[in-house]
């Protein structure tokens, strides 16, 4: 599995991840009709250091900040979005279509981030051959012929645990440089892939951790 670092990116792996807050903080603030923003204001926004964000911009942006009058949003906009490579649509496959692959399908912010999800793949007859928001359903054993004429750069996982390792495999063997893991298990993948886990589990453990601090009953 591919190890990221701050030297191959150009910034830590926890700026990346606060980038896309930044992204919708700063079009939100466009929509207003807002021009300018100061490091100080989005430090207060997000409860972080003044010295953080502007480390961040700095890193992302050729906009400097000018005093008084802060940093133009348009250009931290474009320049983000230029970062983050949210210019460059990116295609995906869905493996498992589910209730959580279904809403990922018909979840309509994606094109904002250079996501397109262009087909999907499910195991049961039922759902094999049917649409959902216009993609086609496929069959799983499709897979890595599929990514790999297509040269699909990326998948995502919403299968359960027990089959996650398999449709990794069937994946990465299609040429996927990207995963987008959805199962709470482990993968194995080689080094040249990223593997990214949104582990609900682990999130829903650490709220129901603060929720028994603060009550004492689980």
């Amino acid at each position: 599995m591919v190890r990221e670092n701050q030297a191959s990116w150009g910034l830590s792996i926890q700026a990346i991840h606060r980038l896309p807050y930044y992204l919708q903080y700063l079009r939100q603030l466009a929509q207003q009709g807002t021009e300018t923003i100061s490091a100080p204001a989005v430090a207060a926004h997000f409860q972080l250091s003044e010295i953080q964000v502007r480390k961040d911009f700095a890193a992302v942006s050729t906009n400097a900040g000018k005093p008084r009058s802060g940093f133009p949003v348009h250009g931290l906009i474009r320049d983000m979005e230029q970062f983050l490579g949210y210019g460059n649509m990116n295609e995906a496959v869905l493996v498992g279509a589910g209730s959580l692959g279904q809403a990922l399908m018909c979840y309509g912010g994606f094109t904002d981030y250079g996501l397109e999800i262009i087909a999907a793949f499910d195991c049961d007859p039922a759902k094999i051959g049917t649409e959902i928001n216009g993609k086609h359903i496929l069959p799983a054993d499709k897979i890595t012929d599929l990514c790999r004429r297509m040269k699909v750069p990326m998948g995502i996982i919403t299968v359960p645990a027990s089959q996650a390792q398999l449709i990794c495999n069937a994946l990465v063997e299609g040429g996927v440089r990207g995963i987008w893991n959805f199962a709470p298990v482990h993968l194995s993948a080689p080094e040249h892939v990223l593997v990214q886990n949104e582990n609900m589990a682990a999130s829903l453990a650490l709220l129901s951790k603060h929720l028994y601090r603060e009550t004492g009953e689980e």
